[in-house]
């Protein structure tokens, strides 16, 4: 008999691949998935699609945002987000599978130090990130599978720090959030940027 290791670090699609491959599986669970720690405060931003840059940029200019995890569903997408963030002088740096080991292990050396603001990251890439005092974890988009929501968000709020969760939605994410909230059992504050205007907002 062989065992497999299920936690809620593990996404639902490697869960299935491992059920295809092994043989009479011992499914062995730890810990809740749908409990997020008690002292991360989340809250959505529901935004255009087309407006989460603007909006992630002047975040950053005008919060005290000092050590931020901003997650992207695509390769493509986090390295468009850390360039817009290098051109607004915000001190960033990407991750993800296309990205060798050592210029991962190199860029996450760097944020842990303090020598960038923020890291951007996609979820295969960010599997494993041990970063303290991280103060923000920004869902640039909304991840496909609850389980991802709260392993993005635990990446804040460790050994009882306290710490913030951010999410934008846009119109065409709405399912998504829905999925996150039932599967947390809470719906989340859905909270407007005082100083950003957004001609695409709409109510989630």
């Amino acid at each position: 008999r062989q065992t497999m290791l299920f936690s809620a670090t593990i996404p639902p699609e490697v869960q299935r691949l491992a059920a295809g491959i092994l043989q009479s599986p011992l499914t062995i669970e730890i810990g809740e998935q749908n409990n997020p720690v008690e002292t991360i405060t989340q809250c959505v931003h529901a935004v255009g699609k087309d407006q989460k840059l603007d909006l992630l940029v002047h975040m950053l200019q005008n919060k005290s945002m000092y050590s931020v995890l901003v997650f992207s569903r695509t390769k493509h997408g986090a390295d468009k987000i850390h360039r817009k963030l290098e051109r607004a002088g915000i001190g960033s740096v990407a991750i993800h599978s296309g990205r060798s080991q050592a210029q991962r292990q190199r860029a996450l050396d760097d944020f842990r130090s303090g020598k960038y603001q923020v890291l951007v990251a996609t979820d295969i890439a960010a599997r494993g990130i041990d970063v303290r005092g991280i103060s923000h974890v920004v869902n640039f988009d909304v991840p496909n599978y609850a389980e991802d929501y709260i392993h993005r968000i635990g990446r804040t709020g460790r050994a009882t720090a306290a710490g913030d969760a951010i999410t934008f939605v846009s119109p065409g994410e709405r399912d998504q959030l829905t999925r996150i909230e039932r599967f947390i059992g809470s719906k989340i504050k859905l909270e407007e940027y005082e100083g950003f205007t957004d001609s695409h907002f709409t109510a989630v």
